[in-house]
């Protein structure tokens, strides 16, 4: 009987393992399918990945978006014609952790090189709920001496722009990016 107990035990600890790396595997795919999601601002294909709602956390800023939310919010990005690109991924205990790098059209013009951030995902039931974002080596100084160059040349010269910088609409974007253009041709 104890000779049994052996390949039994091998058996079970086999087919949890299997268990295991297809859930582990499942949701490193999720994680993948969102950042394609973003990259290509392909918006049809939301529900496969969206829960209810989703919380995104960057340092003490908090914003919980509806599907409806979250997708002006991705028209908003998709504006600056935004590249991801995975540097690393790994899932542990339930969370995927990405390192990733993104630039556009506005992260060119404000911080002059990509951002690069860890990115925490909970995914529960096969659906992204929450997005926690660390900044790696964000250059503050440089971002704001744009942004305040910026606002402050629209402001005399394009008033009529003024205030896009809050509207995170497909039109504030819109707005933002046609800020940058005269801005950049000026000179």
């Amino acid at each position: 009987m104890s000779k049994m107990r052996i390949p039994i035990f091998l058996l079970v600890f086999l087919l949890l393992s299997c268990q295991f790396s297809k859930k582990n595997s499942n949701e490193l795919n999720i994680a993948k399918a969102y950042y394609n999601v973003l990259n290509n601002s392909d918006f049809s294909i939301i529900s496969n990945w969206f829960g209810d709602s989703l919380t995104t956390i960057e340092g003490k800023y908090t914003n919980t978006y509806s599907q409806e939310d979250y997708i002006e919010f991705l028209k908003w990005d998709a504006v600056f014609d935004p590249s991801y690109s995975i540097l690393s991924m790994e899932e542990q205990d339930g969370l995927v952790t990405a390192k990733i790098s993104k630039i556009d059209k506005r992260i060119a013009f404000l911080h002059e090189e990509p951002f690069i951030t860890y990115q925490t995902l909970k995914i529960d039931n096969g659906k992204v709920i929450s997005v926690e974002t660390q900044y790696v080596d964000f250059k503050e100084t440089i971002w704001t001496k744009n942004r305040t160059e910026l606002l402050d040349w629209i402001d005399k010269t394009h008033p009529e722009l003024n205030g896009f910088i809050y509207d995170q609409t497909e039109a504030g974007a819109k707005k933002f990016l046609k800020a940058i253009e005269l801005y950049t041709n000026k000179m």
